[in-house]
């Protein structure tokens, strides 16, 4: 079977674990060289363990791991910098870099709001902005994706401050296609329900939480990172060549 993303170079923010992981796994496998940026030291031993993954048969691809806060716009200069001086050319960009901690709304520090915001809706901006100057520079057009998430479109309790960044990243990427399509560059959003990742695993540790978000979703499970992979790789391929403004979403029972 041939590879979907044979000779192509994408970078994924965000990607030492969790779904950014699945999806930079994934598409080493469909043949793409992979760059991904990540937070720094504390993720080390996830970028080496990825890098081996990747690097070793039956994948043999390449990965170049950048550290940095994704909040500061220079971080994502640098990502994409290093990946065309290594690559040679950028042919997708997967906007996946987030945060969420739960906390009540009346009682949300300005410290977690800021931060939130910070992370997932500027780092959203500065990220694309990096990837699409790039893909314009070399005229041959390109696929972004980003990971947005169910919440923007439904409340949630606990995360007043991380429900509008998500909304933000979606209204992004509908903006992004109007904007960008004239040079080719294909943008899209992909919008996961509940999946089982570090963000959450203590509420899926609760089973009756657990049971109530398995309630929500026809399927009658959550997901789990490497379930996102498969929608991203479509997206970077050629077979997604005039898709714009597609959003992929987990339905839930409301």
């Amino acid at each position: 079977m041939s590879k979907l993303l044979a000779g192509k170079t994408v970078a994924i923010t965000g990607a030492a674990t969790g779904i950014g992981r699945a999806i930079a796994t994934e598409m080493a496998r469909q043949g793409a060289n992979i760059s991904i940026g990540y937070q720094g030291p504390m993720q080390d031993t996830s970028v080496a363990s990825l890098r081996q993954e990747i690097e070793s048969a039956p994948i043999s691809g390449q990965l170049l791991a950048i550290p940095g806060d994704i909040s500061d716009a220079e971080t994502s200069k640098a990502l994409i910098q290093r990946t065309v001086e290594k690559y040679g050319k950028l042919d997708a960009f997967v906007s996946n870099a987030g945060i969420c901690q739960f906390h009540d709304f009346l009682t949300m520090p300005k410290e977690l709001y800021d931060r939130t915001v910070a992370v997932n809706l500027n780092g959203a901006f500065y990220a694309v902005q990096a990837a699409a100057n790039q893909m314009v520079s070399q005229g041959h057009g390109g696929s972004i994706i980003a990971i947005s998430s169910i919440s923007a479109l439904v409340g949630g309790a606990g995360q007043t401050h991380y429900t509008p960044t998500k909304a933000g990243v979606l209204s992004l990427m509908q903006s992004c296609a109007t904007a960008l399509g004239k040079h080719g560059i294909r943008c899209n959003a992909i919008l996961p329900g509940t999946i089982k990742t570090a963000l959450n695993e203590e509420d899926l540790a609760d089973r009756g939480k657990r049971e109530y978000m398995e309630g929500r979703i026809p399927l009658g499970r959550t997901g789990v990172p490497e379930d996102i992979a498969g929608p991203a790789v479509f997206l970077a391929s050629d077979l997604s060549r005039y898709m714009v403004c597609l959003s992929f979403l987990t339905i839930w029972r409301f």
